[in-house]
C-alpha cells in the first residue's frame, strides 16, 4: 500500500533536476512562494469537501502530494518525519 507514496518521494527527488517549464513538480520545488501556496490551497479543499462529504479522496490526494513537495523543497526527508513520529509511539 505504501509502494505508491514511497514512488511519489522518488519521483518528486528526481523531478529536482528537470527544468520547471517541463515539469509541474519542478516549478514547484523551484518556487518556494507557489509550493506554500498551493499546500494552503489543497488543505483548504480537504476541509471543505470534508464538510460537503464529496471528493475527500480526490482532495487528500492533493495535500499528499503538495505537502511531500513542500517537504523535499525545504530539505525536510520524509525519513527523518517517519522517524519522529516512530519516537513518539508509546
Amino acid at each position: 500500500m505504501f509502494k505508491n507514496l514511497e514512488q511519489l518521494i522518488k519521483t518528486i527527488r528526481e523531478r529536482k533536476n528537470f527544468s520547471p517549464d517541463k515539469s509541474y513538480t519542478s516549478k514547484l520545488l523551484n518556487d518556494k512562494n507557489l509550493s506554500v501556496s498551493k499546500v494552503k490551497e489543497e488543505i483548504a479543499e480537504l476541509i471543505e469537501s470534508v464538510d460537503k462529504n464529496s471528493n475527500k479522496i480526490h482532495e487528500a490526494a492533493d495535500v499528499i502530494y503538495h505537502l511531500m513537495v513542500y517537504l523535499e523543497s525545504n530539505d525536510i526527508k520524509i525519513e527523518e518525519v517517519m522517524s519522529e513520529l516512530k519516537k513518539r509511539q508509546k
